[in-house]
Parts: C-alpha cells; structure tokens; sequence
C-alpha cells in the first residue's frame, strides 16, 4: 500500500512513522528500494502504527513567518528565509531576517496567506507559519498558532518583545493599544544560526535532514549579509578560514554547481583537495587540483591531510540515503579537529559569500541597541 501511495504522488518521499520508540524517525526516500527498506524498519519499530507518507519538494527554499494577532489585525514580527532549502529541519537550518532574494510577489503572497489563516483560525497571541518556496509558488508546509523557538531571534532582529506583547493581547490589549501595527523591516541582516553538539559525541555522522539535532542557536548581525553570516558561524562553529586548504567531496548531483563555486575559493586562494570523480570535474573546468585516494584506496587520503592539518574546509556533500563508511569517518574526523564541514550546497554557497566579505575588509563590531536605533531613525 505505501509503495502504491508513494507512485501515486512520486518520488522523492517523506516518510515517517505516527509513533517512534527508537531507529529513524524520518527520511526522504527516492526510490522504491529505499522505501521498502524504511517500511520494514518502521514496522519492526511499531507494528500497529501506521507510517505517514508526503510528497517532498525538492530545491525549495523554505520560509518561516512570526505574526502577532489580537483578532482584529495581524501584523508580521518577521519572515525568516533558511539558508539550507526545504527539507533540512528549520531547528538545524540557518535563517535570515530580513529575506535576501525572494520576489515582491512572493513576499506579498506570504503575508496575505499568514493573514488570512491567523484571522480564520482566530489567534489571539502569536503565530508561526512555515512555508516552501520553488520558483513564485508558494506551499504551506505546517501553521502552528503559539509563540515559536524562532521568537526570541524575531523579537532581537526587529527590537520588539514579541512574546511581551502577545501576553497582553491574550488578556484583551490590542496591536493598536499596544503600538505595533505595521512589519518591521530592518535595514541590516539578522543571520540565526544552529549549534550543533557533535564534538561532544565522537563518530557521529554530522549530515542534516528532517530530524532536528541542534542544542542551541547564535546570531550574527550587519549591514551586509555575508559579514552577518560570518559572524554567526563565529559564534556558532569553528569560524570560517580564510585561506588555506579546501578538500571537496560531493554527489554526483552537486558536480556541476559546485565548479563555479571552487573556482571562486580558487580566487579567494584556496589550494584545492578532491576525490577522484570530483577532481575529474574540475580538472575538465581547468581548475588546479591535487586528487586525493579514497579511504578504501590507501594513502595519501583525506584522513593523513586532517591528521596534519593540512586541511582547513570541507565541502561534503552525501552521497546517498545510507552514507558511505568512508564520508562517515571524514566528517567525523573533521569534528574532531574543529574543521569547518558544510555537508549542503547552499550553505557552501554562503560560506562563500562570507569569506569575501571578510577579505574585503575588518569586520565592524556594533551593540544590538545601535542596530535598534537605525531602525528607529529609517521608521518613516
């Protein structure tokens, strides 16, 4: 019946089970194999629950939207755009505030959709809503009518005490009695950012997927984004080299995005490790690179260049569903050695957007109360 299910509405798929109690919670399955698999896994967990199986859009960007509504208005606290595209949980996913590449359309079609539904479902506080973005089409992945682990960044970004103000209007203030009546737009870039608590737990796979892992979050803030990003990471994770070693590693998928994005590490004077079939590639794009073994072909391999420290980045995307051994044991080693790994292609694309804002310059440290006070003197 799921095989049947998953043809009807085509692969890729998001699969889970109503009830876990160990295993795989989620997973993306792309084939019938795959699915197959994760069916009979699923069935051993709990053979009397059923699983739930959705249509996963692939290449999406996905947006999350706070709002504050006292049943006569609603008014927007902030619309976050992840970094990572839909698919990667958005506990686990980095997000900016305000959105850096969505069309008006776009925008104005999320405003009035988070409208409509706080005034239909008639919340009286605050609201969070999920949404996918592919192209000028937006989806609606899931409406939660409550405060949202986002509020706190919303309410730092835009200098307003979001949840403060929803505990009044749940006991009859009004937006308008309260003074916020109108989106806060800031003139700088709020990045929030995930912690992840790998380095405490050794061999470990680091990827990201629909299931949340983070243990905690940072922000990082500017008037340019790649610097606002960069900060992030800093505060987050081992900061972003800038210079040195970059060993890259990524599914057959990802080969032909990432040749102009090596090209600009190239640029930034990164001298370039690779694996067999990616080298391939970007020796065919006329790039300098030293090819590497993989773990199972001997030495040298990527294991001697971490041991001694001969590489600074990773660039490793997986290979498929189940991760091979080998791209297991890099990234675990990479924790191990405070490597910064980036194991999605957007996030790889940020990263390089960072890295050249910081090349073109110092960095510029400023308070949360300044960037407040920009706000209030571009307040028309």
């Amino acid at each position: 019946e799921a095989v049947n299910i998953a043809s009807e509405i085509g692969y890729p798929v998001l699969v889970r089970p109503s009830f876990v109690l160990g295993g795989r919670a989620m997973e993306i399955v792309y084939t019938e194999t795959d699915l197959r698999r994760y069916i009979k896994t699923a069935v051993a967990i709990s053979p009397e629950r059923p699983v739930l199986i959705d249509r996963f859009l692939e290449d999406a960007t996905e947006i999350d939207v706070d709002c504050l509504c006292d049943g006569h208005q609603c008014v927007i606290g902030g619309i976050m755009e992840h970094i990572e595209e839909a698919g990667i949980h958005s506990g686990d996913s980095a997000c900016v505030i305000p959105s850096f590449s969505l069309s008006p359309t776009v925008l104005e079609k999320i405003r009035t959709a988070t409208s409509m539904m706080a005034m239909e479902l008639h919340v009286r506080g605050l609201m969070n809503v999920q949404f996918a973005v592919k192209g000028e089409e937006v989806y609606i992945l899931e409406v939660n009518p409550r405060a949202s682990r986002t509020t706190p960044f919303v309410s730092k970004a835009i200098g307003v005490p979001l949840a403060k103000l929803a505990a009044k209007i749940m006991v009859g203030r009004t937006l308008a009695s309260l003074g916020f009546t109108k989106e806060i737009i800031p003139q700088h870039f709020c990045v929030k950012e995930a912690v992840m608590p790998f380095i405490k737990f050794p061999g470990t796979d680091i990827i990201l997927g629909p299931e949340m892992r983070s243990t905690g979050e940072v922000m990082g803030l500017d008037f340019d984004l790649g610097r606002a990003y960069a900060k992030a990471q800093m505060a987050a994770h081992p900061p972003l080299p800038l210079g040195g070693n970059l060993f890259v590693s990524v599914k057959d998928a990802d080969k032909k995005a990432i040749v102009p994005l090596v090209r600009e590490f190239v640029d930034f004077g990164f001298s370039i490790y690779a694996t067999r079939g990616t080298a391939q590639v970007l020796r065919d794009a006329d790039i300098e690179v030293i090819e590497l073994n993989r773990l199972s072909q001997g030495h040298p391999n990527v294991l001697d260049m971490i041991k001694k420290n001969k590489v600074h980045l990773i660039i490793n995307t997986p290979s498929g569903t189940l991760p091979w051994r080998d791209e297991v044991l890099i990234r675990s080693a990479a924790v191990a050695h405070r490597i910064v790994t980036i194991t999605v292609l957007r996030t790889a694309i940020a990263s390089a957007a960072a890295i050249r804002s910081m090349l073109s310059g110092n960095l510029e440290v400023h308070s949360i109360q300044e960037y407040h006070q920009s706000l209030l003197k571009s307040a028309p």
